[in-house]
């Protein structure tokens, strides 16, 4: 019998989740399959449950259900620092993870950008933002928050205990920065043609990260080239924060590039 594994959103129509582990599974000659499950907010503590019931191997919780699964789950440590959750394991119990920051941090691993003790400007403060957040001031980056609601970049710096800024700083705080991270959905498709920053506020030490996948190429990334600075796209934050929740729910090794390739076959 299979063993199923699922991710939880509303929408969730657009997830490559599915065929990113479902193509990991097939690599490892695993007897598992992963679907995506639409559920209203609403429901969110019985589809948890239910799942965990029907022996389920784990989920994967997406927007806008992060913040509410720390209620339905037993949160590690960093989870409940987070404020939020995007994997579940169900083992004696329903326990609750967050592998956004790992994924961040490996995206720009893989592209040679290390994080101790460098400067970064984390634009966002929605959920992904705190996730990066809290995972890259835990390795030693000095972070500061800039955001279109100096309120919220507040109250995360606040949480965090980093510094924040309001966009209109943004030109200033990148004159001394090793890193722009854009955490908020500006370039996602269909809106291409927006971006947090042009290349005139950009430099050639900077390495720049967006978090949008969709489009490959954001408005940003090509930005950050004529700029001179290094682009890195969202892909590889998408990949490596999957393949963290495959190792916890399976303890295996994930096949990275094998997931990374099922995820760009899907943006086409």
């Amino acid at each position: 019998m299979k063993q199923v594994f699922g991710v939880l959103g509303d929408p969730i129509e657009h997830s490559l989740s599915p065929a990113m582990h479902n193509a990991a599974f097939r690599e490892l000659g695993m007897d598992c399959e992963y679907h995506a499950f639409r559920v209203r907010q609403k429901n969110l503590k019985y589809a948890i449950s239910g799942a965990q019931a029907m022996g389920f191997g784990g989920l994967n919780i997406t927007v806008p259900h992060k913040e509410k699964a720390l209620e339905f789950t037993n949160p590690d440590t960093l989870a409940r620092r987070i404020g939020a959750v995007n994997t579940v394991s169900f083992n004696d119990e329903i326990r609750g993870h967050n592998t956004d920051g790992l994924g961040a941090e490996m995206a720009l691993r893989e592209a040679g950008v290390g994080i101790n003790s460098s400067s970064v400007v984390l634009v966002g403060a929605g959920g992904a933002a705190r996730a990066i957040a809290f995972h890259f001031a835990e390795k030693g980056a000095c972070v500061t928050i800039a955001n279109r609601t100096p309120e919220k970049a507040e109250a995360l710096a606040k949480d965090v205990g980093c510094s924040h800024a309001g966009l209109e700083d943004l030109k200033g705080l990148l004159k001394d920065s090793d890193i722009l991270i854009n955490a908020t959905s500006v370039g996602m498709h269909p809106h291409i043609d927006t971006t947090i920053a042009s290349r005139e506020i950009l430099h050639p030490d900077l390495a720049v990260f967006d978090i949008v996948y969709n489009p490959l190429q954001t408005k940003l990334l090509r930005q950050a080239e004529l700029a001179g600075a290094k682009p890195i796209g969202g892909v590889a934050m998408l990949v490596h924060q999957g393949a963290e929740a495959f190792r916890i729910w399976t303890g295996q090794k994930p096949p990275v590039e094998v997931m990374r390739k099922a995820v760009l076959e899907g943006l086409g």
